[in-house]
């Protein structure tokens, strides 16, 4: 009988337990290895192709830059009806998108990117974006808590950066935190361009979702300097 049990027990020991093990989820990379070999569309799933080659501009329009205000920004139509994701984008123009604009504002953060469709999923300083909290420059008592909400963003592009890397958050971060009340005042050129990713799905906290994207100019105001919207004088660019 003793034997019977030590068989029976050797053979329990020998079949392999049948569990049902849960699928490993394989992480998703890159889809491309680098931003030299990631086309202008992007890559990924479910993505915009046509927003992706308007973030992905790399050299500015001919032609001089519209003086815009934050608040003409904050004015404008969204969502934009009509509009849907993957859509082409001449109906934006209307709005402005694709402008050359030149915007003086009050810079309050700016904050590394993530990976995004636009840099085929790539991570790491010089592949992402860097994204810029502007309010209104006649605020008076700056606050990246109270104004972010009705605030405007404006983006550093790794394209971009290839060509200007002084656009970069290295570059302008220590000059937002050593101006009075962590508020710098700066005067941005760039492209007028409606994110529509987060407009019609992941909302970000901001007044709406027009941004100035591309940069191809920054301009900052040293501190205990005056700097008109319009004239030169005083205006530093970053990296002088």
């Amino acid at each position: 009988m003793k034997r019977f049990l030590i068989v029976v027990l050797l053979l329990a020991l020998s079949v392999p337990t049948l569990t049902t093990a849960a699928p490993t989820k394989k992480k998703k990379g890159p889809c491309a290895p680098s931003l030299a070999k990631c086309p202008v569309g992007g890559c990924g799933g479910d993505i915009d192709k046509n927003l992706n080659k308007r973030k992905n501009i790399k050299t500015a329009p001919t032609g001089a830059a519209k003086n815009m205000t934050i608040a003409e920004i904050k004015a404008l139509e969204d969502p934009v009806e009509g509009f849907v994701k993957g859509g082409k984008r001449d109906m934006l123009t209307a709005f402005g998108e694709g402008d050359l604009i030149r915007v003086v504002a009050l810079a309050l953060v700016v904050r590394p990117g993530s990976k995004e469709s636009c840099n085929c999923g790539l991570t790491g300083v010089t592949n992402t974006d860097n994204h810029i909290v502007l309010i209104d420059p006649d605020d008076d008592s700056p606050s990246l808590e109270e104004d972010e909400p009705n605030s405007v963003t404006a983006e550093f592009t790794p394209r971009v950066r290839k060509r200007l890397p002084d656009l970069s958050r290295a570059m302008l971060r220590p000059l937002i935190d050593d101006a009075p009340n962590g508020a710098l005042k700066v005067r941005v050129t760039g492209l007028l361009m409606f994110d529509s990713e987060h407009s019609l799905g992941r909302h970000l906290i901001r007044h709406n979702n027009w941004e100035i994207h591309p940069i191809f100019i920054m301009e900052y105001c040293p501190t205990g300097k005056t700097c008109s919207n319009t004239g030169m004088a005083n205006w530093k660019h970053i990296g002088e």
